[in-house]
């Protein structure tokens, strides 16, 4: 059997591996998956997303499943939906961080949750048995859903202790990245009385501003902003919005680790002896955090559905990822944005310092991530030859390599493009960088 689903849904370049045709019968095949409506669908800004989304909609009526149309919408708005607004499941057109010619499709189960692993599974099955056909006694409808914006902000806002933010009236740098959290943050953001300095805030499927994935290497407009109006925290939104990055007030950017840490220290000391979950790829030191706390942390592979997923199954009140994916489980299992940044508000808010002085308090930890374009048969010679050099190392999900017990280095194919994904952590900045330059000269040769 072939294999659709990677890191995080089903992407593809559309019009090549990602036609009209493959939505159809892969939406045929989550139909038969979900067995009953009604499915919201949701979509991101891209090109072709409202045409694909009208396909998913249609197909699901065909195979007699009624469907309800949230328009445009963040990935964690629709998925918050899909289980407040009591649907059968969800599905979400979105190839997130992913460049413009992309799109994809990613099934939401009725927990509002991405469906697991063991799910997707039976999608794919479906699709390839080539057993879709219209098991519905008659058509299902479709109908527009106006609620799913208002339900999400207000969702979010519950968990706030919104009357001690608003009274700081923060200067906030918006970077919407051309992407779908356009149409969410500035609400939540004034409902707080914040004062709103939006960039790249015109949803576009080329993503214009600076592209659909925030890196440290594109967010020079975000820093530079921060610094000249002086505000007190800038946060940058992938494409769907499920991801943010974010700027101190002296416009440094954090590492997807080091916000995490910030918003975990300030979780755990109101909700100690709790567990987090994260990826084999996240930094060591939030095994020194979460100690202080008397909490535990659980590893998992790399991917949100991972994280999510056993957050669900152990009951877990925060999960992670190192690229600013952050799940706060007492709002909803999966990664959030806007979430993500409400929670650093709430932090500044309570600790009345600034995220700097916050972040000097931390354990501290020197990470870095880097990618070398290749072939998946490239990817399999580049595996193999580290675990020749490493036959002890982790091989759960790429490879890990543990150097000393503070210092590691880990190689993984992503799931969502042809290329490997390096990540390393160290003690020091030069021995990280020491570290990375063997290893890089390793892979490419």
């Amino acid at each position: 059997m072939g294999k659709l689903f990677g890191t995080n849904g089903v992407r593809g370049v559309f019009g090549e591996d990602f036609t009209l045709d493959m939505v159809h019968d892969l939406t045929l095949a989550m139909a038969k998956y979900f067995g009953r409506g009604p499915i919201l669908v949701g979509r991101d800004g891209r090109h072709t997303s409202d045409m694909v989304s009208k396909v998913v909609r249609s197909t699901l009526n065909y195979a007699g499943l009624d469907t309800a149309d949230a328009g445009l919408v963040p990935t964690p708005c629709l998925e918050y939906c899909v289980k407040h607004l009591k649907y059968a499941g969800g599905v979400m057109v979105t190839a997130s961080h992913n460049p413009p010619e992309y799109n994809g499709l990613k099934p939401v189960a009725s927990d509002g949750v991405e469906v697991s692993r063991h799910d997707e599974h039976i999608i794919e099955e479906n699709y390839f048995n080539s057993t879709n056909r219209r098991s519905g006694p008659k058509f299902g409808t479709d109908i527009p859903e106006d609620r799913t914006i208002s339900t999400y902000v207000s969702g979010i806002l519950n968990h706030l202790d919104t009357d001690a933010i608003r009274q700081k009236n923060y200067t906030v740098v918006l970077d919407m990245g051309n992407g779908a959290q356009a149409v969410t943050a500035p609400l939540l953001c004034k409902s707080l009385n914040c004062n709103i300095i939006p960039i790249h805030d015109t949803v576009h499927g080329d993503f214009p501003g600076r592209g659909s994935e925030p890196t440290p290497e594109n967010l020079q407009d975000l820093s530079y902003t921060v610094k000249r109006n002086n505000a007190d925290i800038g946060v940058a939104f992938d494409g769907d919005g499920d991801r943010s990055i974010i700027c101190d007030e002296n416009g440094s950017i954090l590492t997807g680790d080091r916000s995490a840490l910030f918003l975990l220290d300030y979780i755990l000391q109101r909700q100690p002896n709790s567990t987090v979950v994260t990826c084999l790829n996240s930094a060591h030191a939030v095994e020194t955090l979460a100690e202080q706390y008397d909490s535990n942390v659980i590893r998992t592979k790399v991917g949100s559905v991972e994280v999510s997923r056993r957050m669900v199954d152990v009951g877990a009140l925060v999960g992670f990822e190192e690229n600013g994916g952050f799940m706060f489980g007492a709002h909803n299992q999966v990664r959030d944005g806007l979430m993500t940044l409400s929670l650093a508000l709430s932090a500044l808010a309570s600790s009345n310092n600034t995220i700097s002085a916050n972040i000097s308090k931390l354990p501290l930890s020197f990470t870095t991530k880097e990618k070398v374009h290749c072939t998946p048969e490239e990817s399999a010679q580049i595996l193999e030859k580290l675990h020749n050099m490493h036959p002890e190392a982790d091989r759960t999900d790429g490879i890990k390599i543990i150097l000393k017990p503070d210092t590691w280095i880990m190689v993984r194919p992503s799931g969502t493009e042809p290329l490997v994904r390096i990540y390393a952590e160290a003690p020091s900045s030069t021995e990280l960088s020491s570290i990375i330059s063997k290893y890089i000269h390793v892979i490419k040769s």
